[in-house]
């Protein structure tokens, strides 16, 4: 079994690439570029990086302090549907765009210090249950490559996928039951087997292999999905038996409300 420390430690790798990534996106733009509009209504490239710097913020203070994230907690879950998009208003408000680009730098190098000095096996509170030290550097990353494919869309620039895309699709695993209990409905009581195909041609796999329901498919597509960065009629991914369907036209990998999703693309 593979150890603990250097699992956390190579998650937290991950996560600074992701996000390196991304800086590397948003840092020569001009003041203007900014401004244009992304797929996620009212947001602009400004609120989608004010976005993943409050949350590195909140996920610092999870780490650090967990008193005061409680009382951030019960804040969201008093305004869920506007808390999230207040706080990004904020800070774009609040900041230029040469600040705000300081701010989410300095930001997440002191969240990745603060998870590297933690044990591997202590758990963060977290909006919904806690998570190990592993689990919130995947959610971490999760959250910034949903939100760059957000920012690469509005900028017309497509992304080449990593091999980073394996933590997100195995948190929209996990997050199956979620996406039922989120909407008021009961998971089915059976796992499914599904496989993904990465560009590499590594495939990504969860669930028994004699699942009777499953999914199949590219492995980008189903991160685009479960993220809600795509609607399913655009994707290139197959359900076999009726509560796998179902689920695909439900999955979030991400706490909170159930999100409206993407349109299909015009013409479809």
């Amino acid at each position: 079994m593979p150890d603990a420390s250097a699992v956390t430690a190579a998650v937290l790798d991950d996560l600074r690439e992701e996000s390196g990534e991304l800086d590397l996106l948003v840092a020569g733009l001009r003041t203007h570029e900014w401004a244009v509009p992304t797929p996620a209504e009212g947001w602009t490239v400004a609120h989608q990086i004010a976005h993943l710097n409050w949350t590195d913020e909140v996920a610092l203070t999870a780490a650090t302090e967990p008193d005061a994230f409680a009382a951030e907690a019960e804040k969201a879950l008093a305004a869920p549907e506007t808390f999230v998009g207040e706080a990004a208003e904020e800070a774009v408000t609040a900041l230029t765009p040469e600040a705000l680009l300081v701010e989410w730098r300095e930001g997440r190098a002191r969240l990745q210090d603060a998870l590297r000095a933690k044990p591997p096996g202590t758990k963060l509170p977290w909006y919904g249950p806690p998570m190990s030290v592993a689990s919130m550097a995947s959610a971490r990353l999760m959250e910034t490559w949903a939100h760059g494919q957000d920012v690469a869309d509005a900028l017309g620039v497509t992304r080449k996928p990593t091999a980073r895309l394996r933590h997100v699709a195995r948190i929209g695993v996990r997050a199956r039951d979620y996406a039922y209990f989120v909407r008021g409905l009961q998971p089915p009581a059976e796992r499914f087997r599904v496989e993904l195909l990465a560009d590499d041609g590594g495939l990504t796999v969860h669930g028994p292999e004699d699942a009777a329901q499953r999914i199949t498919g590219p492995l980008l597509d189903f991160c685009l999905l479960v993220t809600q960065r795509a609607h399913r009629d655009d994707l290139a991914l197959e359900a076999v038996g009726p509560d796998a369907g179902r689920w695909l036209d439900i999955a979030q990998a991400f706490a909170g409300p159930a999100g409206p999703g993407r349109p299909p693309k015009a013409g479809r």
